[in-house]
Parts: structure tokens; sequence; C-alpha cells
């Protein structure tokens, strides 16, 4: 039998387990929320802590909380903040809206850890109270907007490396390959030569837009509503309670945050969520667009484009020996599809707002990190497992550089587009290349030929 204690609420009586840092209401949670499974994201766990730290320090400041009280709760926030207690976040990531239940098992992870240090047992809350201590000064409202804001920014500087990684990578392949002529295509039809350098160049430079664009929306992050507390009002603060709890919040995050200019849309609008989460999408777009192209030009061996082979890593088949099969490239899609599907419920639970909240937050939240975290954990697989290891088969893109019909256009200033066009069909029927056929009709000299020709001229 577990050992329990009996705590008391709003609504009656229940047991908590004897052990447990979370109280009565995180037991109601568990109890109503048996949904995914899956709890809170560590970060999210730290940027909560850190609220709560700070509360404690600008209640103290201003008066209104006991140093006795506010010292352990600092402690206690600290300890939850260093990665201890994340064990007792038991609240599923599906849960009461707005948030409430994981703020109440924040609240009451802190109050019992700070009850012990002042040498109590866990649930005698007359010493220090989720509610009346912890959550000082805050409401539900602005503290898990300002958590989700937080653990966004810190999972983003991760995101931001990975992204540097992989830009990084593609540009040394892009001077590795800069040599290679290959055929490029349009409508995946023959199209004029291209060097393969200049591919890996221009996704390099996708990733470099894609992370300028993330950047850019996640200013809008770093305004907190902090204060605001149930509907904006900052009801239940001191007047200097705001302007000593950002500051706090600067200092703890070691981040460039400022204060909501107006904590009533602070408190309504989860706009700076969606739009995040656009770039995020629009990101995920243009991986999908590299990643297909990779899967098509290392298509083969034997049957496919096969202009480059894509590193080996596992086996790529139960039935068939010696199949290798893009799955770094197939893994990185499907997470792209994630974060697109993701981009979509974040949307629609910011437009279920209504009045002076938006109760929809914990999924909004759920889905946010969930994008930044897979993002940036497939992109470091990536790079290394795939983009690094890639290789040219040099021989394989000059012949089909050779071979392509869009050679043709390179003549259309030297002879016209009709009889551009003649050569280029009549290459296409007899299987010649343009080269020969242009030999082969007397219709320009081989010197002008060579000249003309030149594949690594025309890129």
């Amino acid at each position: 039998m577990i050992k329990t204690r009996r705590e008391k609420d709003t609504l009656g009586e229940k047991d908590v387990p004897l052990d447990a840092y979370y109280g009565i209401q995180t037991v109601r949670a568990i109890e109503n929320f048996p949904i995914s499974g899956i709890y809170p994201h560590p970060q999210f766990i730290k940027a909560t802590a850190m609220i709560k730290r700070a509360a404690a320090e600008a209640n103290m400041a201003t008066g209104n909380l006991d140093h006795a009280i506010g010292e352990v709760i600092v402690s206690a926030a600290h300890e939850v903040i260093d990665g201890k207690w994340h064990d007792q976040f038991l609240v599923d990531v599906f849960q009461a809206g707005a948030g409430t239940s994981h703020n109440m098992n924040a609240n009451e992870v802190i109050a019992n850890r700070s009850i012990e240090l002042l040498g109590g047992k866990k649930g005698n809350y007359r010493m220090v109270h989720p509610n009346d201590h912890v959550n000082m000064s805050q409401s539900t409202n602005d503290v898990f907007p300002t958590a989700m804001r937080i653990a966004s920014l810190f999972l983003l500087q991760e995101l931001f490396s990975a992204l540097g990684g992989l830009s990084s990578a593609l540009f040394r392949k892009s001077e590795e390959f800069d040599v290679v002529i290959k055929s490029s295509r349009t409508h995946l039809q023959d199209a004029v030569p291209i060097r393969l350098g200049q591919e890996f160049a221009s996704y390099g430079l996708t990733i470099e837009k894609g992370a300028v664009r993330i950047k850019k929306a996640m200013e809008s992050l770093k305004e907190l509503g902090i204060g605001a507390t149930a509907a904006g009002t900052g009801i239940n603060t001191h007047p200097l309670y705001r302007e000593k709890v950002i500051k706090l919040l600067q200092d703890i995050t070691d981040m460039e945050l400022r204060l909501s200019g107006n904590m009533v849309e602070s408190t309504q609008s989860m706009a700076d969520f969606v739009e995040v989460s656009g770039a995020l999408k629009t990101l995920a777009v243009e991986l999908i667009r590299i990643a297909n192209d990779l899967r098509l030009m290392s298509s083969g061996p034997r049957t496919g484009f096969s202009e480059i082979s894509l590193p080996p890593v596992q086996p790529g088949s139960s039935i068939m020996p010696g199949k290798i099969n893009p799955v770094m490239a197939e893994v990185l899609n499907m997470v792209a599809f994630q974060v697109i599907g993701n981009d979509l419920t974040i949307s629609t639970a910011a437009q279920a707002g209504q009045l002076e909240l938006n109760v929809m937050m914990p999924v909004i939240n759920f889905n946010l990190l969930q994008s930044i975290e897979i993002l940036k954990n497939v992109l470091k697989s990536f790079t290394e497992r795939c983009i690094k290891g890639i290789t040219a088969n040099l021989e394989r893109c000059k012949e089909l550089a050779e071979r392509s019909i869009g050679l043709a256009t390179v003549l259309n200033p030297y002879i016209g587009y009709e009889a551009a066009a003649k050569v280029a069909n009549e290459a296409l029927l007899s299987g010649d290349t343009i080269r020969n056929v242009v030999l082969k009709r007397g219709i320009l000299s081989r010197e002008e030929v060579e000249k003309i020709l030149d594949p690594f001229k025309m890129t």
C-alpha cells in the first residue's frame, strides 16, 4: 500500500502520496486528464520555476512577502530550475484550459519543498501556501503564457545552433562540389547545365534565410505580460511589482525581455506564437523541398539519377538484400510534416480565445515546443549523418549533363531558337548528344562548338 497524506481544497479532500511534492490539485488533474501520457517539456518546467523565483523576489522587495517564506520559495524554485523535482510535474499536456493545472502543480511542488526546507512536513500549508505565497501577485493567465515565451526562447537558441550547423555543412559541400557540372531540371525535364556546388550553396542560403525569419518572429516573444494577473489589469499586485519582476526575469534568464505595452492585449492574444509557428512552418516547407531534391539526385543506384550518393547509415529493406534507403532525408520529411500539422493546431487554437483570455494555451504550448524540439533534433542528425557524408558521382553527372537536351538553349544566340529546337528534337529522336548533332550537320565548326558548348562557362 502506498502511504498517503490527506489534503483538502475548495472541492473537498483527497489522498496524496506521502512522498509527493505535488498536492491535491495536481492529483485531481492527474485523475481528470489521463490523455496523452506526455508531461511538460523540461524547458517549460524550468521557465515556470524561473517565474516563481522572480515573483517571490519581487514580492519580498515590495514588502508583500515575508522574507523567511520568500527565501525558501526562491531556494525551492532554484532547485526546480536546476532540474530537481521534474519528476513531480505529472499533469498531461492536454489539461485544464489556460494551464491552471500546470501552474498549481508548480505552486504545490515549490510550496512543499519550501515547507520541507523550513523543517515542516509536506502538506502543512500553514507554513507555505501554494496560492497565497508561491502564487502571490500571479495568475495562471500571466504565468503560463510568460513561461511559454521563455521556454520557446530557450529552445529556439538551440534550434539556431542546429540551423547554423546545417547551413555551414551545406556551404562546405557547395565548395567541394563547385567543379561538378550536372544537368539542371525544370518541370523535372532536362534544362541547362548547373554546378552541383551552386545547388548546395542555394540550399545553404535557404537555411540561413529560414533562421532569419524565425529570429525576426521570435522578437515578439520577448514582450511579457507578467504582472497582468487575471485579466490584464494587474489586480492583486503592488504598483512596483511589474517593474521589479521583469528586471529579475531578465537577470535570471539572461535575456533581453521587456514588459508588454498593453497587458490586456497580452492576456487576450496568442498572435506572437502563431507568428513564430508560421516561421517554423516556412522552414519546414523548405526542408521538405531540400530533402526531396537529395532523394531524387541520389535515386538509383542503377535505375535513377544517381548523381550523388548519400552515406549509408542502415540496411534499407527486410526482404531486399543490399538495399540502402535515404532514411535521413525521409525522417527530415516526416518531422517537417509534423511541424506543418502543429502550425495548423496552433493557428486554430489561437483564434479560439474569447474576450480577456485564450484558454487553449496548453495545446499551443505543447505544439510549439514540440515543433522546435523535433526540428532541432532532426537537423543535428541530418547534418551529421547525411549532409557531411554526401559524395558526388562525377562521371554520372558529366554523362547526364552531356546528354541533356537543355544544352540546345546555348545555341539560341548563334543559330536562333527554331534552328536550336530542330537540333534538340533530332538529338532526342536519335539518342545522340546536342554536340554531335551540331557537328554532324555542320551547323558550327568544331572550334565554335567547343567554345559555345563549354558546360562550365554556361554555369
